[in-house]
């Protein structure tokens, strides 16, 4: 497997279905859970802690899915799932540095809310530094990130943690 450093929507779902970095390794969701239309750059070394840095996009219309029932007449796209984006893309991290197993969210230190995605926004760009990697008998990665609306930082999140086990039986 070669590891690119962009990635399209194409290639992020192939992910989600164990074709893209191998059968075994984290996936992506998939459908209306994917919050990632594409990964603009990836690398192991660069970022602010120069471990690693992520960009990714999302498109935004007002035909996605939760503008219709988040909330009725005031529609916004829940901050849970751009927070779900961010350990999405950790996961997808982990994957891309060649792990093995399921990828599962461990938690977060602090989130910070200070805007809002609306219907008639553009696009979001999610910003991840990759602070530290482990692969052990652990595998985790963790990273700080931001999430900005058409060029404007509204969400920042500290400490995202991803692990990846072999077994989830026991969750």
């Amino acid at each position: 497997m070669t590891k690119a450093n962009s990635y399209t929507k194409e290639e992020l779902i192939a992910c989600g279905h164990g074709e893209l970095l191998g059968k075994n390794s984290p996936r992506l969701p998939v459908d209306n859970m994917l919050m990632i239309d594409r990964v603009v750059t990836i690398n192991d070394n660069g970022g602010a802690f120069g471990k690693g840095e992520i960009v990714a996009e999302l498109d935004i219309n007002p035909d996605l899915w939760f503008f219709g029932c988040h909330f009725v007449e005031d529609p916004v796209m829940p901050g849970c799932l751009g927070l779900d984006a961010m350990w999405q893309l950790v996961g997808f991290f982990l994957a891309w540095e060649g792990a093995q197993g399921k990828g599962r969210a461990l938690g977060v230190g602090e989130v910070k809310f200070t805007g809002q995605v609306l219907p008639g926004a553009k696009k979001v760009t999610y910003k991840l530094n990759i602070k530290r990697t482990i692969h052990r008998k652990l595998v985790m990665g963790i990273a700080d990130a931001t999430l900005e609306v058409d060029g404007r930082e509204i969400y920042s999140a500290t400490d995202l943690k991803v692990g990846v086990f072999t077994d989830t039986s026991t969750f």
